[in-house]
């Protein structure tokens, strides 16, 4: 299954509770289980005013219909070509 990273500009995402990741988290859950199987959040990475999101499904159509039941910010969805990292260069 392909891979993206979701890009969402969140003001002060850096600052969020840990309470208010945690909605945040529930609200996504709650629309993935909704979706169905053949979409997956791997895991999020939160910076001061960002949050970038990995997640897999079959096409960026189906990030955009999480995105829209959500009702999460987006500012740009990327499919991965390739993953490297350190063994790569062995």
């Amino acid at each position: 299954m392909p891979k993206y990273v979701i890009e969402r500009e969140l003001l002060g995402a850096g600052e969020l509770s840990s309470d208010q990741l945690k909605e945040i988290s529930q609200t996504s859950c709650d629309v993935l289980n909704e979706l169905g199987p053949k979409i997956q959040w791997v895991h999020s990475y939160v910076t001061d005013n960002k949050i970038y999101c990995i997640y897999n499904a079959p096409s960026e159509s189906k990030i955009r219909e999480h995105v829209e039941k959500g009702g999460f910010p987006i500012n740009n969805i990327n499919k991965v070509s390739t993953i490297i990292d350190p063994v790569t260069a062995e």
